[in-house]
C-alpha cells in the first residue's frame, strides 16, 4: 500500500490495491479488508494495476443508488472507467458496455428468450437435463469431479440449445471463454480468444441466415436482414451469450454445493423441502452469500455526485462491490451466516438498474432445478477429500472452483 491524503485530504491515509485477497481458510467470504472498509463508511480509495485511484462503494444502499443513478457510464471507452485489465483500443465494445440509448436498443434484440415465461417454458428440458447427469454421475465411478461432470455441463447444454450453438464444441468455447475471464491473460491473450469465438460464431451465423431454426442466433439474423445490427454485433452478443450462460451459472452449481456441504444443517433443510419458495429462497441466499463476480461493477462519473460528505468528481472512476454490498448488515441482518430461509431478493449479485444481468431469469431457474434436485437424488453427496485441498479460483473475474471432487 501506499500513503496518500485521503479523499477529505485531512491525514494521509493508506490506499490498498484492489482487488484484494481472501482470508485463509474464509473461501465463501469477502476479503476482510473490505469489511473494515465497509465499517469505515461508503466510499473508499483503492489502487488498481495501472496506478489509477477509483472510488469503491461498499454499502449496499449506496451501491443501488449509484447503479441506478443516469449520473454514472458504464462505457468503457470514457477516460476515467478503472478497467479491471489492459484495454487493446481495437476490441470490439459489447452493449452491456454502452450507454442508454444505445445499450437499451441492443439490449431489447435478446430480451424475448429470457422473459420469465419463456424461461418457465424450458423448466422440464433442464429439469431432464438436470436428472440424466446424474444418472450418468450414479452409474459411473466414484469419486468424481463434480464441475465436469454436472455443473459445468448443465448451464453449457442449455445455453447451447437456446443460442442454437452445437454442444459438440462445447470444449472449444469453454477453452476461449476461461481465456477471456482470466486475469492474467495478456490483452493479446483475451483478444485472441475473442477473434476465435466471435469467428466460430460469425460462421454459425452464415449457417443460420441460409437455414434457421427456433433458437437465438436465428432470431438475430433476421436483425442482420433489416439493417438493424450488424454481422459482427450479432456474433458478439453470441460471444458476450455464450460466455455469460454457462461461466456464472456453473461456478454457481459448483460453489453453492460446497457452501451447502459445509453448511450441513442448511443442506438437510433445502433437500427435504417440499416448498418451492424455500427452494426459491435457498436460490436467493447463496446468490447473495457467494456473489461470484468479484470484479464489481465498474463506472465512470459523468458529474460531480455527493454520497456521506464525499464527493464524487465528473471523470472519476466507481467500483461497486457486490460482494461486500450482499455482506451489509444494514441490508442483511448476520450477513455472514447462510440462512436459505432468509428473503434475500433484494441482493445485488445481478446488479442493478437498466444494466442488471439480462439472463437473470434464466439463471434462476436453472439453479432452483439443481438445488432441488442434486440432493434430494444424492441424499449422502459428500466431499471426497478435505476442503483446504479444492483449488479455488482466486485468478479470474468469476469466482469458483476449479474441482469439485465428491462421492456418495
Amino acid at each position: 500500500m501506499t500513503s496518500t491524503l485521503n479523499p477529505a485530504g485531512e491525514h494521509p491515509a493508506e490506499i490498498p490495491e484492489y482487488p484484494m485477497a481472501r482470508a485463509a481458510g474464509c473461501p465463501f467470504d469477502p476479503p476482510p479488508a473490505l469489511h473494515a472498509m465497509q465499517e469505515e463508511g461508503p466510499l473508499a480509495k483503492v489502487r488498481l494495476w495501472d496506478g489509477s485511484t477509483p472510488w469503491i462503494v461498499t454499502r449496499y444502499a449506496e451501491q443501488r443508488a449509484l447503479l441506478a443513478d443516469p449520473r454514472i457510464s458504464v462505457d468503457v471507452t470514457r477516460p476515467g472507467y478503472p478497467s479491471p485489465t489492459p484495454i487493446r483500443g481495437s476490441s470490439p465494445i459489447s452493449f452491456i458496455l454502452m450507454d442508454d440509448p444505445e445499450h437499451a436498443r441492443l439490449r431489447r434484440m435478446v430480451t424475448a428468450p429470457f422473459a420469465i415465461k419463456r424461461v418457465e417454458a424450458l423448466r422440464p428440458a433442464v429439469q431432464k437435463i438436470t436428472d440424466d447427469l446424474i444418472d450418468t454421475m450414479l452409474a459411473g465411478p466414484k469419486p468424481v469431479d463434480l464441475v465436469e461432470a454436472f455443473a459445468l455441463p448443465v448451464p453449457s447444454l442449455v445455453i447451447c440449445a437456446l443460442l442454437g450453438v452445437p454442444y459438440a464444441d462445447h470444449d472449444f468455447f469453454q477453452e476461449n471463454s476461461k481465456t477471456i475471464i482470466k486475469r492474467s491473460a495478456t490483452p493479446e491473450q483475451r483478444s485472441a480468444a475473442l477473434g476465435r469465438l466471435a469467428g466460430y460464431l460469425n460462421d454459425l451465423l452464415d449457417e443460420k441466415l441460409v437455414n434457421p431454426g427456433d433458437d437465438m442466433l436465428s432470431q438475430l439474423t433476421e436483425r442482420i436482414k433489416t439493417g438493424e445490427l450488424s454481422r459482427e454485433g450479432a456474433a458478439q452478443m453470441g460471444v458476450l451469450l455464450l460466455i455469460a450462460g454457462h461461466e456464472t451459472t456453473a461456478n454457481m452449481i459448483a460453489l453453492g454445493t460446497l457452501a451447502l456441504l459445509e453448511n450441513p444443517g442448511q443442506l438437510a433443510l433445502l433437500r427435504d423441502a417440499d416448498d418451492p419458495k424455500l427452494v426459491s429462497s435457498a436460490v436467493e441466499e447463496l446468490l447473495r452469500y457467494l456473489h461470484i463476480t468479484h470484479n464489481g461493477r465498474r463506472r465512470v462519473a459523468l458529474e460531480d455526485i455527493e454520497i456521506d460528505g464525499q464527493v464524487i468528481r465528473a471523470g472519476d472512476g466507481l467500483i461497486v462491490a457486490n460482494d461486500i454490498g450482499n455482506r451489509d448488515p444494514g441490508a442483511f441482518p448476520d450477513p455472514d451466516r447462510l440462512d436459505i430461509q432468509r428473503d434475500a431478493r433484494h441482493h445485488v449479485a445481478f446488479g442493478f438498474g437498466v444494466h442488471q444481468c439480462l439472463g437473470q431469469p434464466l439463471a434462476r431457474m436453472e439453479l432452483q432445478v439443481v438445488y432441488s434436485t442434486l440432493y434430494r437424488r444424492i441424499p449422502t453427496l459428500r466431499l471426497a477429500g478435505d476442503l483446504d485441498q479444492i483449488p479455488f479460483k482466486h485468478d479470474g473475474s468469476v469466482y469458483g472452483v476449479y474441482e469439485l471432487p465428491v462421492t456418495w
